[in-house]
């Protein structure tokens, strides 16, 4: 039996959309399931909490929607050890860039049904767990004015979620203020001046496919570590082009780390975010959590990654 989580709002309305295709595909393919619709990210966890306890068999959680309906369940994944699938209809879809699952739909499904994991690591800081990457600064405050803006659900309804970040990078870049930034990695302290941003990752991208740690692994049991300071309003926009390679880690006021944990704290109030996701304006403290959710995804069936689990549903 899978649980089918739908959050039909994501996406600009994708989400629906995308339920309607999956739902007859399940169907003719006499797929056992059952349908929990979520449509806000406060009451998603408790709701996938109450489901998954109801019986003991299930393959897999699948959730159609976005990065943000996915961090609103981790918790409840990580703790019935459900593993997690995923059919992307949201603005940035990372995670499903980040583990290789298909943007269509019928494949995204394939996917989901093909029992085969990656044994994934997760962030965990006060804000509960993270599956992309927990940011603070420049970009997260482009989140949050894209989210609370008119831009993102226009630009959905186009096809075009990555636009709305760009016109948010836009907008963001008229207003914001660097300052000084304090970054400890695995107990080493390094101080920032005039930092835009700090990004803690887990995967390589976030914000529709920005590349902002290229070279982070899902099942690495690492966490890796973004600074950008000491630049110009200039220099940052003319950094965000490179993010779709990442090739901005050797700029010299680009700084990488990489480690087991990372406190940030800025000397002004900075919002952060994880997974897209409000995480407010405090400090931040974040650990990685090794192998701590299973993912069902096309690199384990190709075997391209460390920590595949052949017997996916096995142990569920």
């Amino acid at each position: 039996m899978y649980l089918l989580i739908v959050n039909p709002r994501s996406g600009g309305g994708a989400g629906q959309r995308t339920w309607e295709s999956v739902e007859g595909m399940l169907q003719s393919r006499g797929v056992l399931y059952e349908t929990l619709f979520t449509h806000s990210s406060g009451s998603a966890e408790s709701q996938v909490q109450q489901a998954l306890a109801r019986r003991g068999d299930w393959l897999a959680a699948i959730v159609v929607g976005g990065d943000g309906t996915i961090h609103s369940v981790l918790g409840a994944l990580r703790r019935r050890g459900v593993p997690l699938a995923v059919i992307p209809a949201g603005s940035g879809n990372d995670t499903a860039r980040g583990f290789g699952i298909p943007l269509n739909t019928e494949a995204a499904l394939d996917t989901a049904l093909q029992n085969r994991c990656l044994d994934a690591d997760l962030l965990s800081g006060s804000g509960g767990y993270t599956l992309t990457a927990v940011a603070s600064g420049f970009d997260a405050q482009v989140a949050v004015n894209v989210n609370n803006g008119p831009y993102k659900r226009l630009c959905n309804a186009i096809g075009a979620g990555q636009l709305a970040y760009i016109i948010g990078i836009l907008h963001t870049l008229m207003t914001f203020k660097p300052c000084r930034v304090s970054v400890t990695c695995d107990g080493k302290e390094q101080t920032f001046e005039q930092a835009w941003l700090v990004s803690v990752c887990n995967l390589p991208s976030y914000g529709g496919g920005l590349l902002i740690c290229p070279q982070a692994e899902a099942g690495d049991g690492l966490l890796d570590v973004c600074v950008v300071h000491g630049c110009s309003r200039a220099q940052v926009l003319r950094l965000f082009p490179t993010l779709l390679k990442g090739r901005h880690v050797g700029l010299p006021f680009v700084t990488m780390l990489r480690g087991h944990s990372a406190a940030v704290r800025f000397a002004a109030p900075r919002h952060a975010i994880g997974d897209g996701e409000a995480l407010g304006t405090a400090p931040l403290v974040v650990r990685c959590e090794p192998g701590a959710l299973r993912v069902l995804s096309p690199l384990a069936a190709a075997g391209t990654q460390d920590g595949v689990s052949a017997a996916c549903h096995a142990s569920s």
